[in-house]
Order: structure tokens, then C-alpha cells, then sequence
């Protein structure tokens, strides 16, 4: 089992840049792919971001590939997303995740989510 905790999440204006952060707890996590996933009120979950277990393999939706950034420091059991250059169309919930086989879809742990708002 994998027990998962988003932070950092909060308001902020288009343009501006924010951070969130993914505490994991259970188990070794340099085993485990890990992701970015977000959801719009009225819209399904959708992928943001991925990495591998050891961090050298990245993969990003197009919305976000040149702004945002995913990394993790597997000693601190910490997953990051560094979000830049914010729109209005990045608010959602946004989620971590983790699995040991899944990649942009298809994981078997999830947190409970960190809020992100960004004003016009």
C-alpha cells in the first residue's frame, strides 16, 4: 500500500507560477511510476504528467508540456509539480498518483487531491 498527500495547492493569477507537492508514505517509492492527473468541475479526470521511478523518463500532456514540471526526490518520498505561466484552463483538482506498471493512465493509488484556482 501506498498512501498519498497533496500540498501547496491555492488562488492564484494567469500568468503566475505555483507548485504542488505529493507526500508518499508505505513503501519504497523509487519502485513506483508516478503522475500528475487533474479534474475540472464538469470534466473528467484528465493525465498531466509522468515519471519514472528512478526520475530519468518524463512524459507530459500537450496542454502543459513547455510550462509545467515534474520531478520527485525519492529520499524525501516527494513527488513535485512545478506549474508555470498558469491560465485560467489549468484550474482543477489535481491529484498524485502512483503504480508500479501504469504510465499516463491506469494507476492503482491516488491522493485525495490539492485545489488550484487561477484567475482571468
Amino acid at each position: 500500500q501506498v498512501q498519498l498527500v497533496e500540498s501547496g495547492g491555492g488562488l492564484v493569477q494567469a500568468g503566475d507560477s505555483l507548485s504542488v507537492s505529493c507526500a508518499a508514505s508505505g513503501r519504497t517509492l523509487s519502485a513506483y511510476n508516478m503522475a500528475w492527473f487533474r479534474q475540472a468541475p464538469g470534466k473528467e479526470r484528465e493525465f498531466v504528467a509522468a515519471i519514472s521511478g528512478n526520475g530519468r523518463t518524463t512524459s507530459y500532456a500537450d496542454s502543459v508540456k513547455g510550462r509545467f514540471t515534474i520531478s520527485r526526490d525519492n529520499a524525501k518520498n516527494t513527488l513535485y509539480l512545478q506549474m508555470n505561466h498558469l491560465n485560467p484552463e489549468d484550474t482543477a483538482l489535481y491529484y498524485c498518483a502512483a503504480d508500479v506498471r501504469a504510465w499516463r493512465s491506469r494507476y492503482n493509488y491516488w491522493g485525495q487531491g490539492t485545489q488550484v484556482t487561477v484567475s482571468p
